[in-house]
Formats: structure tokens, sequence, C-alpha cells
């Protein structure tokens, strides 16, 4: 298993071009992109439909978040990075760079999800969605500890 800085595992030998790699996601940094897809998942769940004011930051965090980590997922499933070395793209810094603003994005939607909810106590969406403000703060962890691990990969020689 490769450590747990490292985002990449070699992709199957051969010739270039688009390669199907499950291998990273038994890495770390793929597990990390898993968790982070399934909290995200729960979370849309939980929060739908957005009943408070606050709620609809907060799936619009969520689904941005979403979104962008299938993005990645696809990137390291397909071995795009690379299938691609011609593109004078820094993988690791763009992605260092999405995931820190997803985190933050992220932090301030579970803050509005979970400040517009807190004053509707024994409301009957109450429950769910104070549900989905937790896992919105595991998911913003999750992200972090991502962030972390990237940002060590990037300051790496």
């Amino acid at each position: 298993m490769p450590e747990a800085g490292q985002t990449n595992v070699d992709p199957p030998a051969g010739g270039s071009g688009i390669r199907f790699n499950p291998q990273h996601f038994k890495t770390t940094p793929g597990i990390i992109k898993i968790v982070e897809v399934c909290i995200g998942l729960l979370c849309l769940i939980l929060a739908s439909p957005a009943y408070f004011s606050g709620t609809g930051f907060f799936l619009f965090a969520v689904v941005i978040s979403f979104l962008s980590t299938i993005v990645w997922i696809f990137v390291y499933l397909l071995s795009i990075r690379e299938a691609l070395p011609q593109i004078p793209v820094q993988w690791v810094l763009t992605e260092l760079i999405n995931t820190v603003i997803m985190t933050i994005v992220l932090a301030v939607g579970t803050i509005s999800q979970l400040s517009t909810v807190a004053p509707h106590f024994g409301s009957s969406w109450y429950g769910v969605n104070i549900a989905a403000g937790v896992f919105g703060i595991f998911n913003t962890l999750v992200y972090a500890a991502g962030a972390y691990l990237l940002f060590v990969e990037y300051r790496q020689p």
C-alpha cells in the first residue's frame, strides 16, 4: 500500500492514454475521496428539501463539493493525469486549491445550516437538519484531511 501522502498509484503498464486505475482507491487519498462523496450524499439526503433559509446555501456547498470530488475521482480512476502529460497543469496544486476552497465553502455552509436550524427546535424537520449539519462538520473535517495530505505531497521535492 502506498504512503499516506501519495495520491497516485502507478497505472497499468503499457502505452499512454486513458487507463482504468481502481488501485488509487486503495490509498489513503483515494479512500478519503470515497468518504467525501458518501458523507456528501448523506448530507444531501438529510437536508433536502430546504425548509430553512440557511439550508439552501448548505445544499449549494454540498453539491459543489460533491461534484468537484466526482470530477477528481474520474481523473484518478481513468488516469487522466498520466494520459495528458503534454498539458502543463500542476495537478497536485490544482487539486489542493480545489480541496481547500471546498473545505472553506463546506465550513461556511455547515455553520449556516446549524445556525439557521437551531432556533427551530421542536419543528418537524429539526432533527434531520441538525443531523445534516453534524455530517457537514464531519465532511468538512474529511476535506481538511484531504487538503492536508495534498499539501504534504505538494511540498515534497
